[in-house]
């Protein structure tokens, strides 16, 4: 038996296989309107075809749990009705096909309000659908980028409860994993690195304080999270700085406190709160970090990062260095890819009675 293709269980869940797909931004949502924020076809046809491809588990692209937490104006939201109905109709279909449906619930601090990577990616302001962002500290990404809004302690108080509010949405919705987005320079991941936050209250300056944030997110979410359901939370292990950052040793100090929390489950990749670094990018390169929090610690880990091919999901898998894999670019590329690897592996993964012929 491929250990791709065993079953994983995490509290009273069993995801059919280790294939999983990550959260990547479409960024093809409605910016104004009555469906602000809401998934359209673009996105239910998008997630259904790798469901229907035997991907064993989803993880909808970073949802902003605010208006303002969006990444972008085009980006998916979950802070209104009207947006949960329309996600009703993707995890529906996900689960007729056996994919558990996750969601990742975000708030893209001060990294928001930018305009679509095609359209370049740079900041939009308030003639282009935009908005102000909030950050930890008053300072600014990147040079060129706007200086960000300190938060204030209310305003800090008042986004651990929109995580907490998006939380009961995403339940409503149909999702089973709920995955609290912390890496990747958003504000959760901004309050973690001393890179990024400079605060001087409780909310900055030691490791206690620089995590305090996120584990009050992680609490509200676990406390309206079903007990039977698990929660996930996305980690950059490290940001790739000499000094002065979010190291992969914080990261497996903190791995620790998140399972004391009720997290079930590290997604585990790396930079994005640093502009200008340099990141060794290579197949698997972000593998050996998933592998030292699970060797270290008794949390379960999922690996990402340029992971193409069967034989090397399989060894990663097969030799314990992770749970489960998360393919991204590859699944954009082949949505079936699950099926291709089971049938070069020799494992089990679910075929649509209607793609009979392809087997």
């Amino acid at each position: 038996m491929s250990a791709l293709f065993e079953p994983y269980a995490l509290r009273e869940m069993t995801i059919p296989n280790r294939v999983w797909m990550p959260p990547m931004c479409q960024y093809s949502a409605a910016p104004e309107g009555p469906d602000t924020g809401a998934p359209n076809d673009w996105h239910f046809a998008h997630y259904g075809a790798r469901a229907t491809g035997g991907t064993g588990l989803i993880v909808v692209e970073a949802t902003g749990v605010s208006p303002e937490g969006r990444i972008s104006p085009w980006d998916l939201g979950i802070w209104n009705d009207t947006q949960v109905e329309a996600f009703r109709r993707i995890t529906r279909f996900l689960v007729s096909q056996g994919t558990v449906p996750a969601i990742q619930l975000a708030h893209a601090g001060r990294k928001a309000s930018t305009d679509r990577p095609w359209k370049g990616g740079t900041q939009v302001g308030p003639d282009s659908y935009g908005w102000q962002p909030v950050a930890p500290s008053a300072i600014p990404f990147a040079d060129g980028h706007p200086v960000p809004t300190e938060l204030t302690v209310d305003g800090i108080q008042e986004v651990v409860g929109q995580f907490a509010d998006a939380a009961r949405r995403a339940l409503a919705a149909g999702f089973e994993i709920a995955e609290i987005h912390g890496a990747h320079g958003y504000l959760i991941n901004e309050f973690l690195s001393p890179h990024s936050n400079h605060r001087t209250d409780e909310y900055g300056g030691s490791y206690e304080n620089r995590t305090r944030f996120a584990l009050q997110v992680v609490d509200a979410v676990r406390a309206v999270w079903p007990q039977d359901k698990p929660l996930f939370f996305r980690i950059s292990a490290t940001d790739w700085l000499e000094k002065d950052g979010w190291t992969a040793d914080d990261t497996v100090r903190f791995a620790a406190d998140l399972k004391a929390h009720g997290i079930d489950l590290l997604d585990v990749s790396t930079g994005g709160n640093a502009s200008g670094v340099h990141i060794p990018v290579g197949p698997g390169y972000q593998v050996p970090f998933a592998a030292r929090v699970k060797a270290e610690t008794s949390l379960p880990v999922a690996a990402v990062g340029l992971i193409t091919e069967a034989e090397q999901a399989e060894k990663i898998v097969a030799n314990g260095e992770a749970d489960a894999v998360l393919l991204g670019r590859e699944l954009l590329r082949n949505p079936s890819w699950a099926r291709h690897a089971a049938r070069e592996l020799g494992g089990d993964v679910h075929v649509p009675d209607q793609y009979h012929r392809s087997v």
